[in-house]
């Protein structure tokens, strides 16, 4: 089949089902025989059926559209039909028509350039530096297609480099070799992408990794690695419900996902934990709330934005308990997170007291007045 090859986010279409049924076969399936829904049907069954078509429809409508253009065997058609679909972004329609025309006419320079503009574009460097080379075969010294192979050179390497550096931990040269380079040249590089969407992650910069992986999952709304960097950046932002959403999604895509699995059921044990101590605190078993805000705490220790609330809730058990020397060291680290919480300030004072520091408690009751009158 000439569309043998196509691929449509990673997931090949099989061949061979395309030759032995034909798309009048396939296509009814994909929708039902009885389409649109019979006016009949309920509106939720309606609205049901449309849910469940929908996305089928959307998926394989670019490879009805290049089935359909196949059936035509003149190369020069072909290609410039491609080339629409280049000019709209359309990569995986133009990467089957131009497979099509290379088994049509296996000299046609023009869509070995075009080909590998495509593979290029998503990072299949090996591939596109084949079609490259295969054209300057055809047409030797060309110089925008020896520029063009330079390039695709470049964002191998650099590529490469990238991954070197995100093992050293070196995640700001991975940035610059990605932004620079990688996706300045093959701009569809969906490895790069997740790779600097972890640096950020490295970095904290959880911001900028919930939008670079918002558009991974704009065209891959599936993507598992883009869900587990973006739930963990929800994470980090103490945003567990949304973070939560993420993880469950992904395990129902795929159960045994080690790291979703990981990061699903640590959040669950911390938030369990944490409920605990705050349950125990209010039945005044404050030594065994003590013991579970330490346990909370020592889950994960980087996750400071939650962290924060973890430290006054024990620096407050401490103070209940009289623990006047533990209870400073606890509101000391909340207020190294957070210098404006006020609450902390003003039990750090207490604690002050219990260790009959005079002045100090005097300033921390003081400045926690100043900053919160009430």
């Amino acid at each position: 089949s000439p569309l043998a090859g196509l691929e449509l986010d990673g997931r090949q279409i099989k061949s061979n089902r395309i030759q032995r049924d034909g798309w009048a076969e396939i296509y009814p399936h994909l929708v039902g025989r009885k389409w649109p829904p019979a006016s009949g049907t309920s509106k939720d069954g309606q609205e049901m059926a449309w849910r469940l078509a929908l996305p089928l429809l959307l998926f394989y409508s670019p490879i009805l559209l290049c089935s359909s253009q196949v059936q035509d065997n003149d190369p020069s058609k072909l290609f410039k039909s491609a080339s629409e679909m280049m000019s709209l972004r359309k990569y995986d329609g133009a990467l089957g028509l131009l497979n099509a025309i290379l088994e049509l006419d296996p000299n046609h320079s023009e869509a070995y350039r075009q080909r590998a503009t495509v593979l290029r574009h998503r990072c299949r460097h090996k591939e596109a530096e084949s079609d490259y080379n295969k054209f300057l075969e055809l047409k030797p010294g060309t110089a925008s297609v020896e520029k063009e192979l330079a390039q695709l050179l470049q964002a191998q390497n650099a590529l490469e480099s990238a991954y070197t550096q995100s093992d050293a931990g070196e995640f700001s040269k991975v940035l610059e070799y990605v932004n620079k380079i990688v996706l300045v040249f093959s701009p569809g590089c969906l490895k790069a992408k997740l790779l600097k969407a972890k640096a950020l992650l490295a970095l904290k910069d959880y911001s900028n990794v919930i939008s670079e992986t918002g558009f991974i999952l704009k065209e891959d709304e599936d993507n598992l690695d883009a869900l587990l960097l973006r739930g963990r950046a929800y994470y980090y932002l103490a945003d567990h419900d949304v973070a939560n959403r993420h993880y469950q999604k992904g395990l129902r895509l795929d159960p045994e996902h080690s790291e979703l699995k990981k990061a699903y059921f640590g959040l669950k044990k911390l938030l369990k934990k944490t409920k605990s101590a705050e349950e125990n605190a209010a039945k005044s078993k404050f030594r065994v709330a003590v013991e579970d805000y330490k346990a909370a705490l020592a889950m994960d220790p980087d996750h400071t934005l939650y962290n924060v609330q973890l430290h006054l809730g024990l620096c407050k058990t401490l103070v209940k308990l009289g623990r006047g020397k533990e209870a400073i060291s606890t509101c000391t680290e909340a207020l190294s997170i957070d210098e404006e919480l006020v609450e902390a300030l003003s039990q750090r004072g207490e604690a002050k007291l219990l260790t009959e520091d005079w002045e100090g408690a005097v300033e921390d009751l003081k400045e926690a007045a100043q900053k919160s009158p009430q």
